[in-house]
């Protein structure tokens, strides 16, 4: 019988969910890595600084996301996201799967 690895399931859950949680955060206002990171981890959503880079990327060439750089008091400059107007509609649209999301599974639970 084939053992379940519960902790590779619950990578990809977050996996599939950290775009829409950086849309989220991001939409509150501006922000560089370390903040969306530490902002993740508070809410327990744990993720690596390599983890993020590329989905920045991804949602930077989208159209999702731009970025400024921004001189720093403390070392290099750093490079601040922000949500685009495209990045506001497709978060619109997330936030209606998700609640569609949680209404399913609260009903296939529920049963």
């Amino acid at each position: 019988m084939e053992t379940i690895n519960v902790d590779n399931i619950k990578a990809q859950m977050r996996k599939g969910i950290l775009e829409y949680c950086i849309l989220s955060i991001l939409s509150k206002g501006d922000a560089y890595v370390s903040n969306i990171i530490n902002e993740l981890k508070e809410s327990e959503m744990i993720v690596v600084e390599g983890t993020m880079y590329p989905l920045l990327t991804r949602q930077k060439n989208q159209g999702l996301l731009s970025y400024r750089w921004e001189e720093s008091t403390q070392g290099p400059p750093r490079k601040y996201y922000a949500i685009t107007d495209k990045g506001k509609a497709v978060l619109e649209e997330l936030d209606i799967v998700w609640a569609d999301l949680v209404r399913v599974i609260d009903n296939i639970r529920n049963k």
